[in-house]
């Protein structure tokens, strides 16, 4: 039901906006069409009074020979009036030309003295008219004026309104139609994609959505595999979480209960003790990825000795090292090899591979780092002489509680996310990885870094 509603409100507002836009569209073109008329009205009526005026100056009937006070020449559209060089009007064809002020600053007037010829329009406010005015100069010296009144840019607009309004409503009663048909067929992939993500790539559209389409498949993907794997790693986070949970349950309840000898209940302490750890850097495993997970922005950056942060790491490790009887080194061809990172986690990253490569080596195996700068890489080596990682497996390794062994990760009190940490850090930094390792054999993992431009 919220579904329909949704789609019902989207394709009404697509309709609106196409309704919106077409009303706009229609009255802005006949608002358009009006001045464009009405210019071309004025060039034609310009063009008629030019040559009723250049006729009546062909004529000779204006010489300045004539007794113009006896002159009589009616037209009922036309106005005629002829004025001096002084600008004192000599005839007027409606008002008297002795009634009449000075025309020597008439625009028309004073262009046509300066050029020969000269136009233009006055608007009369109280009766909302426009009257053309078009003037010659003549070769006495004095200028015929031909003028004619004629409605205004305003009131031919008003005069074609109720034509404009019927032509406006037909316009958008098929503006309404086409909008219908436009929506849905905009809207129908839409409403597909929504109710049927499965079968996206099945969807007939058209071409310009599909970039769109394609878009919302990929995201629909990653948030069907990001489900997936955050229910895989919440079954995965109970099941760890359980199993040392429940050592520590049974051990504490049999010597709660008196069922365990002095000789047990030491025994007993130690496995709870061991349990306990394992929880503990379980629990800090799991809060660092959930950390790593949210945090999007890039983390702060400074510049980093990735060598002095592998010599830090193997000395922080030279005793777990002594105690799984395996050798521990910093190559000797190592050198200072800066890089543009965050320290706190170059610090985990070379930590979290050292352990690993000391956990799953053979007791009198080696393990040796190596930080060497090759053109502008920073390569961070990690090799051990351990057990090694069958070829299928290799892919794997850096997935969330992925064991390849799981016997001997739990007898380490590994916990399935150091390698998913790892990858995790490398990412935020661009960081390629490379792992190379063959059963029985060793492992090699290395980390290339973009090196420090300063």
């Amino acid at each position: 039901m919220s579904q329909k509603r949704c789609d019902v409100s989207l394709r009404g507002k697509i309709n609106i906006r196409f309704i919106v836009l077409a009303i706009v569209a229609i009255v802005l073109a006949s608002i358009l069409q009006a001045f464009v008329y009405y210019e071309l009205f004025k060039a034609e009526v310009f063009k008629d009074l030019k040559a009723y005026t250049h006729v009546l100056s062909d004529s000779g009937i204006f010489d300045n020979s004539m007794d113009m006070s006896s002159f009589s020449l009616k037209n009922e559209d036309l106005r005629i009036t002829l004025v001096s060089h002084e600008g004192k009007v000599l005839y007027d064809s409606i008002a008297s030309a002795s009634d009449m002020t000075n025309h020597v600053d008439r625009p028309e007037i004073l262009e046509a003295f300066n050029e020969g010829e000269g136009q233009a329009v006055r608007l009369s406010e109280t009766l909302n008219k426009s009257t053309f005015y078009y003037a010659v100069l003549l070769d006495s010296g004095c200028v015929l004026r031909v003028s004619k009144e004629s409605d205004s840019v305003l009131t031919v607009f008003l005069s074609g309104l109720p034509y404009m309004a019927l032509i406006l409503l037909v316009l958008l009663i098929f503006a309404i139609i086409i909008s219908h048909f436009l929506t849905k067929s905009i809207v129908r992939p839409i409403e597909h994609m929504a109710n049927d993500m499965d079968h996206i790539d099945m969807l007939n559209s058209y071409k310009e959505i599909r970039p769109f389409i394609n878009t919302i498949k990929k995201q629909h993907e990653n948030i069907v595999q990001n489900a997936k794997m955050r229910q895989d790693f919440t079954a995965n986070v109970s099941h760890e979480l359980k199993t040392p949970l429940t050592s520590i349950s049974g051990y504490s309840e049999l010597i709660e209960n008196g069922m365990a000898t002095d000789d047990d209940v030491r025994r007993f302490a130690s496995e709870i003790h061991r349990n306990s750890d394992r929880l503990l850097t379980l629990i800090n495993d799991i809060i660092r990825l959930s950390e790593l997970d949210v945090v999007e922005d890039k983390p702060s950056m400074e510049k980093v000795d990735l060598y002095m942060v592998a010599r830090t790491a193997v000395d922080m490790l030279m005793m777990s090292a002594n105690m799984h009887e395996v050798t521990l080194e910093l190559d000797e061809t190592s050198s200072p090899s800066y890089i543009m990172a965050n320290k706190m986690m170059m610090d985990e990253i070379v930590y979290n591979l050292t352990d690993n490569a000391i956990r799953y080596n053979n007791k009198g195996g080696s393990v040796k780092l190596k930080v060497a700068t090759s053109c502008d890489k920073v390569v961070l080596t990690v090799k051990d002489t351990g057990i090694g990682i069958p070829k299928e497996h290799l892919e794997f390794v850096f997935q969330r509680f992925y064991r390849v062994d799981k016997s001997r990760s739990k007898q380490t009190g590994g916990t399935g996310l150091g390698l998913a940490i790892v990858k995790h850090i490398a990412a935020k930094h661009n960081a390629d990885i490379k792992i190379m390792s063959e059963p029985g054999k060793g492992t090699e993992i290395n980390i290339v870094f973009e090196a420090y431009k300063s």
